[in-house]
């Protein structure tokens, strides 16, 4: 992504929350890292002529750090509105035993390989809880997400990459259950089908709340989804171990 839209994107995030009245609302900055790792990546470009390869079997992918970061308000404690920037590249190397057509470029049978998965995500949420009491917390809302996601192979030789930036309508989704006195067990993301594609970004994990401000979580993200049109068939599962913390103000 151009580098003066991305700084857009992330004024307009900055706007969004200085103009909400803090009167009304409960800020909240919610941090998250922890390893990522491949599960399937298939992909063909374009689909009609390009070599369907797998980016995770076929070229070993390494695990990899990840961070996410989201800015949130809850206002009359009901509504939520957040921003989200979550960043993700993944590094793969490998060779294969036949000829690789992608996206216009053919690399030969048997050349060391290495492959770039990129997938950046923007998203802009907002969701209400119709459920609200002390054991049950339950909204639903609508994720406008901008993506910016390319895939790269190369040789020594020889360079493909093809980028795709794109916006995507998702529902929202944030199940809470205090099971425990500070303990809690967390459902939510962003998840929606459609014939040309999907995708899915999933969250369960166990939160506790060490004082009235702080929650720290252990737990497990997914992210899967793709598409299949001409350009591209690509479709992939990435697995998250993580650690958050959310801090109140």
């Amino acid at each position: 992504m151009n580098k003066n839209i991305k700084l857009l994107i992330v004024l307009s995030f900055i706007l969004l929350f200085i103009n909400i009245p803090v009167v009304l609302a409960q800020p909240f900055v919610d941090i998250e890292t922890g390893v990522v790792f491949s599960g399937y990546n298939d992909v063909q470009i374009p689909r009609s002529t390009g070599t369907q390869i797998s980016l995770s079997k076929e070229l070993k992918t390494d695990p990899a750090q990840f961070f996410r970061l989201r800015l949130s308000y809850t206002i009359n404690k009901k509504h939520t509105i957040s921003a989200l920037y979550a960043p993700l590249k993944l590094h793969g190397s490998g060779q294969l035993d036949r000829d690789v057509s992608f996206d216009g470029v053919t690399f030969p049978a048997n050349t060391i390989l290495k492959s770039t998965y990129m997938f950046n995500s923007y998203r802009i949420t907002y969701r209400y809880d119709f459920v609200q009491n002390d054991k049950i917390n339950f909204g639903l809302g609508f994720t406008a997400k901008i993506r910016d996601a390319a895939i790269t192979i190369e040789s020594a030789n020889q360079i493909s990459k093809k980028p795709n930036l794109g916006f995507v309508p998702i529902i929202n989704f944030n199940f809470q259950w205090m099971f425990a006195n500070r303990l809690s067990f967390l459902l939510n993301g962003d998840a929606l089908g459609a014939p040309q594609g999907r995708a899915e970004d999933v969250l369960a994990a166990i939160q506790y709340k060490s004082d009235r401000d702080l929650s720290l979580r252990f737990g497990y993200r997914i992210l899967e989804g793709g598409a299949n049109v001409e350009q591209v068939n690509n479709f992939t599962l990435i697995n998250y171990v993580l650690i958050g913390i959310t801090h109140n103000f």
